[in-house]
């Protein structure tokens, strides 16, 4: 049965509506960035841009580095986001946009996602680059959707209980990264984790301005949660959400971040443009080596 155009909404030159792509505008590797200004930041070092294009905050640049071809992506921040750009690039490989049907036989993105990020632990130091293995997603953005064959109830609950979690904010979810992603890009530099995502960016991650939060006491008990010898990491506000859609969805995806500041030292990287440009090259460099 055809998908109704009120719900693959397709502009009038048959791209995807938020996205403004067709199919042969994306590669099968796409790199994730949140800033749209970071996007060229990532392409100044390819070979070539084949094309480019942009609607909102959403931002694509396809080209070659060393011969291969990826796609670098502005998203935006939030999971409400990701929930636009994992849909509409699902949509471009494994929907056929002339007939509104999905397809056979299905195509795997491999998905990384190059971000910035503040630790949460002492030993995790700026300049460092944190991998996520989980995703915790406190932003119920995924609880739209069947999540229970790629969620792990047994992290979610064990979280539940050491925060003393408020149901009424919705229950957290958990999703791991794609193990195929993580053997490419691993390395002794990488500290691996748990890395939370907020909904939000000041009360949703602790952060008092003029409002009283509902927890006061959340982002401590964050930092000493464990499950398995794997503590959270670092917070922030896409990862979980590009987990647990690619995981549905039959896609690889992998949050990469670069420390650029220390919670529990209370340190700020010296250089922060560094950091970022050091996770772009090593990125790039393992991509070209799968």
């Amino acid at each position: 049965m055809a998908i109704k155009s009120s719900e693959l909404i397709l502009n009038p030159d048959g791209s995807v509506y938020h996205l403004n792509l067709k199919p042969e505008h994306i590669a099968h590797d796409i790199i994730f960035v949140g800033d749209q200004n970071r996007v060229e930041k990532i392409t100044q070092a390819f070979d070539s841009i084949e094309f480019s294009m942009q609607k909102r905050e959403f931002k694509t640049q396809t080209g070659l580095f060393k011969g291969k071809r990826i796609s670098v992506m502005s998203t935006g921040i939030g999971p409400d986001n990701i929930d636009i750009v994992l849909n509409e690039l699902d949509a471009l490989v494994n929907i056929d946009l002339e007939t509104r049907k999905p397809k056979e036989k299905l195509t795997s993105l491999n998905i990384i996602r190059i971000g910035t990020s503040g630790s949460l632990q002492a030993d995790i130091p700026v300049d460092s680059f944190v991998m996520s293995k989980f995703g915790l997603g406190l932003d119920n953005m995924l609880r739209s959707y069947l999540i229970d064959e790629v969620s792990n109830t047994a992290i979610e609950e064990a979280f539940i209980a050491h925060t003393n979690w408020d149901l009424r904010k919705g229950k957290p979810y958990v999703v791991s990264c794609s193990e195929k992603l993580e053997k490419i890009i691993e390395s002794d530099r990488m500290h691996k984790g748990i890395t939370a995502t907020a909904g939000g960016f000041y009360g949703p991650q602790g952060r008092v301005l003029r409002l009283n939060i509902q927890d006061e006491s959340l982002n401590s008990k964050m930092d000493n949660f464990t499950f398995e010898d794997n503590r959270i990491t670092n917070l922030e506000m896409e990862t979980a959400a590009i987990y647990g859609l690619s995981a549905l969805l039959g896609h690889n995806a992998l949050s990469l971040n670069a420390i650029i500041a220390n919670r529990a030292s209370g340190t700020f990287s010296e250089d922060p443009y560094k950091a970022v440009d050091e996770l772009i090259a090593y990125t790039l460099n393992k991509l070209i080596s799968q």
